[in-house]
């Protein structure tokens, strides 16, 4: 019972981080809806969160000016990408492109005693340009330090050695998920996520699951859930049209 009334309080809140619809987001999307697959975007209901729309080289972020955090970040990885050698970055900032109001400073995770975890990884990315841009606070959460480090981190490695298999694309989408009452740090109380989840897709397979961790110290990589599991948790089609 407390289990699921766990996940039921984490689907209002995610729910509440859903900014806007399919049908919104699209033009927000359209220098980077081919980090999507099949260019589906999410559909996301309740409009409550001041989402903005980010494209990166190499992910894209619905960024959430209540959380300070983003909403979702979408990748598509390769394997001749990730075999591209490219120093890690280590200039975290925060985009200009958002608004002071609604985006996270630096100062706000200074000795707040959680790491600024990246929802799409350093490690994917393929150009210099893209790691640099993979720093900006718009794609990260507040996250336990150990949780990051280690079972997340491990999450990440597992995720890049899967599309290093694959014969083709994989289509990746990462986000948190908050608390009835989240904790926040900072002035700007960016919302400290309750739990985080790692969808992945392969189209060649059709095959999609989700790693879904919470965000403490303490927390155990588990087995995958399905992405019909993951849509009853938060009541959110990732990707309308080519699952379910």
């Amino acid at each position: 019972m407390l289990i699921s009334l766990k996940k039921t309080v984490a689907t209002a809140i995610l729910l509440m981080a859903a900014a806007t619809s399919s049908a919104a987001t699209s033009a927000d999307f359209s220098k980077c809806r081919q980090l999507f697959a099949g260019g589906a975007l999410p559909v996301l209901k309740n409009a409550s969160m001041a989402p903005r729309a980010l494209c990166y080289d190499n992910f894209a972020v619905l960024h959430s000016g209540r959380s300070r955090t983003p909403i979702y970040v979408a990748e598509r990885l390769n394997k001749d990408n990730l075999d591209n050698k490219i120093t890690r970055g280590t200039r975290f900032f925060a985009d200009a492109r958002l608004p002071s109001g609604e985006r996270a400073e630096l100062a706000d995770y200074k000795q707040s005693g959680f790491d600024r975890g990246h929802m799409a990884p350093a490690g994917d990315m393929a150009t210099d340009a893209a790691m640099a841009q993979s720093f900006s606070l718009a794609n990260m959460v507040p996250q336990a330090t150990i949780n990051n480090r280690k079972p997340w981190a491990a999450i990440e490695k597992a995720t890049r050695n899967y599309v290093l298999r694959a014969s083709g694309d994989v289509y990746v989408i990462t986000g948190p998920v908050f608390d009835i009452r989240p904790a926040t740090i900072g002035a700007n109380r960016v919302w400290v996520p309750q739990s985080l989840f790692k969808l992945v897709y392969d189209p060649a397979t059709r095959r999609a699951w989700v790693h879904w961790l919470d965000n403490t110290d303490d927390a155990r990589v588990g087995k995958p859930i399905s992405y019909e599991e993951l849509v009853r948790r938060t009541g959110i089609d990732f990707m309308p049209g080519i699952r379910g």
